[in-house]
């Protein structure tokens, strides 16, 4: 176990909630703070930001709790799930179970004056109201739909329901991190993307910047595993109804439409209109998107290509293959990452982009936990350096 002092003065101000494990002092008088598991395998934690998981029975909140079990500067300090709560978390997930985190509780009965930070995994249209009564000291990273857009006209037409924090609205900035890197670093509350419009706007951005691709007749065909539908008891989600199948949903109508077109009009300067249209395969996680594009006049293959490398040759978690190599949804299962790759169309002067995510990672708790990692001043790899699990 490696073990990093705290200064005196920080220690006072350190509360040592459960889950952060015991506080020590070593024969040298220096205090060390140990993050223990059940396991005995000990994490040391440095600065003790203290973490609530508002939403922890989801697929977005165990991921969460996952990628934060091995973290080294953030604990959980507090978790909520209303339907669960008094519940220890292995009763709700097993896999966790190995890790000597608190109970489940009701919002209504968090105490946050102990809280340094949340992620919200919570669904749409209830996290507005949640998050307005939050206290102004928190950082706050939203997995809802709730502060994605940023016409609350818009909002009311794609979600049913007026926008009820509209001056939270106004100071919530939008979570697409190799994008918005900068302005993310300052901010209180950020929106984390959603799973498709992530997996469509990192290759997307970069040739639109660039002027590269034309804005009209983008086509965009996108699959997720059945995780992105979420953790709810639904009929069509039931295994019999999804295993060995393929079904197109939310044809025309997904509500992801005015994530990725606001995101691509914000990269132009202009209106941008896509086509989209998602599907449900059967496998547990991971995410493709196959995007068709027409090249501006006298822009080649090699074009994209080029500006796709230069674009992310310093980013950690986005890659452009190798020419020729089309990304799979394997390469990524489990980790942060997302693999890109462009191909000439048989269509003279058309393209296929195709860009692969976790959509649970990448495309949710990993890309949350870079937010995070962003607005706390730490970098913003730390905790998410996962290889992919394989086969």
């Amino acid at each position: 176990m490696s073990a990093i002092s705290f200064s005196s003065t920080h220690l006072h101000s350190w509360k040592n909630p459960k889950g952060f494990g015991k506080v020590r002092k070593q024969r040298d008088g220096k205090l060390l703070v140990k993050c223990s598991s059940k396991s005995g395998n000990p994490t040391s934690l440095q600065n003790g930001v203290r973490v609530g998981v508002l939403g922890a029975s989801g697929y977005t909140g165990s991921e969460v709790m996952r990628l934060l079990a091995n973290h080294p500067q953030f604990g959980i300090a507090l978790m909520t799930a209303d339907r669960k709560a008094g519940q220890p978390i292995s009763s709700v997930f097993p896999h966790l179970s190995t890790r000597d985190l608190p109970d489940l509780i009701a919002i209504k009965d968090a105490n946050f004056s102990d809280v340094d930070a949340v992620f919200c995994c919570l669904p749409h249209g209830t996290t507005q109201e949640i998050i307005k009564g939050l206290p102004k000291h928190l950082k706050i990273v939203d997995l809802s739909a709730d502060f994605r857009l940023k016409d609350l006209s818009e909002y009311e037409e794609w979600y049913g329901q007026p926008h009820r924090a509209p001056d939270l609205q106004k100071e919530a900035i939008y979570g697409l991190t190799e994008v918005l890197r900068e302005e993310i670093k300052n901010a209180r509350l950020v929106a984390n993307p959603g799973c498709y419009p992530t997996s469509v706007q990192l290759p997307l951005v970069p040739l639109i910047k660039a002027s590269l691709i034309e804005l009209k007749n983008i086509i965009i065909d996108a699959k997720s595993g059945v995780s992105g539908a979420g953790r709810s008891a639904k009929e069509n989600l039931l295994f019999t109804e999804v295993t060995e199948g393929l079904n197109s949903y939310g044809v025309t109508l997904h509500r992801h439409v005015p994530e990725i077109e606001q995101g691509l009009a914000d990269a132009s300067g202009s209106k941008v209109t896509v086509s989209f249209t998602p599907h449900l395969i059967p496998m547990s996680r991971g995410m493709q998107s196959t995007i068709y594009v027409e090249m501006a006049p006298g822009v080649r293959i090699e074009d994209l290509y080029q500006q796709l490398k230069l674009s992310y040759e310093n980013e950690e978690f986005v890659f452009v293959l190798e020419n020729g190599v089309i990304p799979r949804t394997h390469s990524v299962k489990g980790t942060n990452y997302c693999l890109i790759n462009v191909f000439p169309d048989r269509i003279p002067g058309r393209a296929i982009i195709i860009s692969v995510i976790d959509n649970l990672v990448k495309g949710a708790s990993g890309q949350a936990l870079q937010n995070l990692n962003l607005l706390m001043g730490f970098p913003e790899n730390l905790g998410l350096h996962y290889l992919p699990l394989f086969p």
